[in-house]
């Protein structure tokens, strides 16, 4: 099991330049989670697809029904204190933390691209590239 940030599960579901690294990180284990938030990223991140006309409302649709499939079963909530204690200690966003701290909570891994995040809390964070090798 891993954590999987929003990018990532964007990178597996919607066409793009980082769709082969995702589909090699989702090889190798199949069993994603994610704190509750992703949902409202995903779905932010489909907006912007929308408004700047590369997918389709159907499509955009289509691919967040897929995302919540790949999902289903593996959404958690984390604590709001622990979010808060490792914002404030790493400078990092508190919806960066909520992966964090799902990460943490879970013993295992938060795979993303965010080089920030790799670099604030090693060994918990690793990129796609890692995990994979």
């Amino acid at each position: 099991m891993i954590v999987a940030d929003t990018n990532l599960i964007a990178y597996l579901l919607v066409r793009g330049q980082h769709n082969g690294e995702a589909e090699a990180v989702y090889h190798k284990d199949q069993q994603w989670s994610a704190p509750l938030l992703w949902r409202s990223e995903f779905r932010n991140v489909l907006a912007f697809y929308l408004r700047r006309r590369l997918i389709g409302v159907d499509e955009a649709v289509e691919t967040m029904e897929q995302a919540e499939q790949l999902m289903r079963g593996q959404e958690f909530g984390v604590e709001s204190s622990r979010v808060l204690r490792l914002a404030a200690t790493s400078g990092c966003s508190a919806y960066d933390c909520e992966f964090v701290a799902l990460a943490q909570d879970l013993g295992v891994p938060l795979v993303t691209s965010d080089r920030a995040l790799i670099s604030k809390f090693k060994p918990t964070v690793v990129s796609m590239r890692a995990f994979c090798s």
